[in-house]
C-alpha cells in the first residue's frame, strides 16, 4: 500500500535534515500510529506523504507508484471547515474539486446517519461542537474516496471523555470502510488502543515498530488490562529515554 525507501527532507533556510533516510511501510487495511516527541517530524512524514512536501532523496510510493497531490484523504489537525457552507456542503466539497469522485447528496445524508449529524447537516461549522466538526472533517476526507487516510491528531483537542467516544466512532468507521489509516498522537493511550502497530519515531531519525497484539474489536474495557497498560508504559520509556 504505503511504502517509503531511504526518505530524507530538510527545510532549505537551514539545511537541517528533518527526516534522514526513512523507511516504512503500511499495508492494505491496516491502522498505524506515529508517535514521538514534540519536532522528530511526525506531520512532515504526513505532508511528504500527501505530497504538500517533496522529499529531497528515497522514494515515497503508493501502490507502486510515486506518490502526488491528490492521492491520499488527509485530515489536519484542525477540521478547517469552511465555516460559510453547511456541514452537508461541506463533506460534500471532494465531489466539487475532483472529477473522479462522485458522492451524491443521499450517499452523503446516509453517512452522516451513519455518523449522528445527519439532523445538523444543514448548520454551519460553529454551531456544532468539537467532536462533531471532527466527524464532519473525517468524513471530507473519507469522501476522497482514497484507500489511505493520512489523520494529524485528529481528537487532541477534545476533552477526555469526547476523545473515547470518537477513538470509539473511528475504529467502526474504520471497519466499514476497509480503509489504511496512518495516525498521528501525542496520546499514547490512544495510539495502543486504535493501532494494529505502533511507529516509534525518534529524535535521532530512526523508526522503532512495536505490534499491538491485543485482540479485536477493541472495547474500552481493554484500557484498564495489564497487556495495554504494560505496552503503554513501554512506549512512554522508550520515547523517554531514546532507547534506538
Amino acid at each position: 500500500m504505503l511504502e517509503l525507501k531511504n526518505v530524507s527532507f530538510s527545510f532549505q533556510h537551514n539545511g537541517d535534515n528533518i527526516i534522514s533516510n526513512l523507511d516504512m511501510k503500511l499495508e492494505h487495511g491496516e491502522f498505524v500510529s506515529l508517535v514521538g516527541k514534540s519536532g522528530s517530524g511526525k506531520s512532515t512524514i504526513l505532508k511528504l506523504i500527501t505530497g504538500l512536501l517533496k522529499q529531497d532523496t528515497g522514494e515515497i510510493l503508493i501502490n507502486g507508484k510515486p506518490v502526488s497531490l491528490g492521492d491520499v484523504g488527509y485530515m489536519p489537525q484542525r477540521d478547517l471547515l469552511l465555516p460559510w457552507r453547511t456541514i452537508l456542503e461541506n463533506i460534500m466539497l471532494p465531489s466539487e474539486l475532483r472529477k473522479d469522485v462522485h458522492i451524491s447528496a443521499e450517499e452523503a445524508e446516509s453517512w452522516l446517519d451513519k455518523v449522528g449529524l445527519l439532523d445538523y447537516k444543514d448548520a454551519l461549522p460553529k454551531q456544532l461542537s468539537g467532536g462533531m466538526r471532527q466527524r464532519a472533517s473525517f468524513l471530507r476526507a473519507l469522501f476522497t474516496g482514497k484507500d489511505l487516510l493520512l489523520l494529524d491528531e485528529p481528537f487532541g483537542a477534545l476533552d477526555a471523555l469526547t476523545k473515547k467516544e470518537m477513538q470509539q466512532w473511528l475504529l467502526s468507521i474504520w471497519k466499514e470502510s476497509n480503509k489504511t489509516i496512518l495516525f498521528i498522537t501525542h496520546d499514547l493511550e490512544e495510539a495502543c488502543f486504535l493501532s494494529d502497530r505502533i511507529l516509534l519515531l525518534h529524535p535521532k531519525k530512526k523508526i522503532e515498530e512495536m505490534n499491538v497484539s491485543l485482540p479485536r474489536p477493541r472495547v474500552p474495557d481493554m484500557l484498564h488490562k495489564k497487556e495495554m497498560v504494560t505496552l503503554r508504559q513501554n512506549l512512554e520509556k522508550k520515547i523517554a529515554y531514546e532507547t534506538i
